[in-house]
């Protein structure tokens, strides 16, 4: 921003103050950036734009779980969800019109994919929540959870998120600000050289064999290849750990042995497991594991000194828990059209 100031010829420093005022105040208007001169108001009128995400529809839990439906410019729409909880705000923040991994869980990877989400879209997710929560639901973490892989969008995920860092627009911590991966091995050691978010990673089976089965990533990015990533990631920093989030499948991982393989997979690596319940959604085959068996899974893992919890279930009446979010994609990939030449050729997986 600095430098397009400058081709216009004005002074670089009138970044921060646009800075400020989009990202802290909430401001698009030109004309209300009243610290601006009056000729450079005008400028900025005819040569710029501040584009928002435009709220489609706009729902809220039971529970208080809030979900924007928010439409591109493209026709697109990707969805954005905040979790209240006594003690933080998180918002869940996507990053693709759809996604491009296919794990069979995930009602997200079965719309198909169409595009990156820009820099400008990712931010503009934030913008719109930041604007519309009343003052007493603060977003004091940020998760990149939502729609798409993060690091197959890597240099506008990681743009966006350094202005969530940035004290110009939204200073929030590096420990409070999280790209979630379903393991993209070379871009995780690439962003440790750019960036020290949290991270996060979806892991979902300890062995190579299931979780090829249920994220086909795996077949590229083995489990040990992606455990040696990870303790790359937080290599040097004693506090950080990386989360892993492993959803609960009724009769496909959740058994006793599945939870002791876990635990010894997870002999140090610095880490925190998350336990998902899962969300159904239409089409799906899997079912969510019992509470009792989550709860005798968790307990096998904390046995072994592992710091273990079960996220709460949250906005699944308006479908906005984890592995729900859909939108609306102009799928690019054509998988629903090959979904159901397999279905009609083999039966439905």
């Amino acid at each position: 921003m600095e430098a397009w100031f400058q081709d216009l010829g004005e002074k670089p420093f009138h970044a921060r103050q646009v800075l400020k005022w989009i990202h802290q105040h909430q401001v698009t208007d030109f004309d209300a950036m009243t610290n601006l001169s009056k000729n450079l108001r005008a400028r900025l009128k005819e040569q710029a734009e501040v584009r928002v995400p435009a709220i489609t529809c706009s729902q809220c839990s039971k529970d208080g779980t809030r979900k924007w439906l928010l439409e591109l410019h493209c026709g697109n729409r990707i969805e954005t969800v905040y979790i209240p909880e006594p003690e933080r705000g998180t918002l869940c923040v996507s990053s693709q019109v759809g996604c491009s991994l296919a794990c069979t869980f995930c009602s997200t990877a079965q719309q198909g994919f169409n595009r990156n989400l820009s820099v400008a879209e990712i931010i503009g997710q934030l913008w719109v929540a930041t604007k519309e929560l009343p003052d007493d639901q603060p977003i004091t973490n940020i998760v990149l959870m939502g729609m798409g892989e993060p690091l197959t969008n890597f240099d506008n995920v990681v743009a966006a998120t350094n202005i969530m860092l940035d004290d110009l627009a939204y200073s929030r911590s590096k420990y409070r600000v999280t790209i979630s991966t379903a393991g993209i091995v070379p871009a995780i050691d690439r962003l440790r050289e750019v960036s020290d978010v949290s991270l996060a990673v979806s892991l979902h089976a300890a062995t190579d064999e299931l979780r090829d089965t249920l994220m086909p990533v795996n077949k590229k990015y083995p489990i040990a290849e992606l455990l040696a990533a990870c303790k790359r990631y937080v290599a040097g920093e004693k506090r950080r750990r990386v989360t892993f989030e492993y959803v609960m499948l009724d009769g496909v991982n959740d058994s006793d042995q599945q939870a002791k393989q876990l635990a010894k997979l997870m002999q140090g690596v610095p880490a925190k497991i998350n336990l998902i319940p899962f969300n159904p959604f239409p089409g799906s085959d899997y079912r969510r594991s019992s509470q009792q068996r989550i709860d005798a899974f968790r307990a096998i893992l904390s046995a072994s000194g592992l710091t273990t919890v079960t996220r709460k279930t949250r906005g699944e009446d308006i479908d906005a828990a984890c592995g729900q979010l859909v939108g609306r994609v102009q799928d690019r990939s054509r998988r629903q059209e090959k979904q159901k030449i397999t279905q009609t050729a083999g039966g439905k997986r």
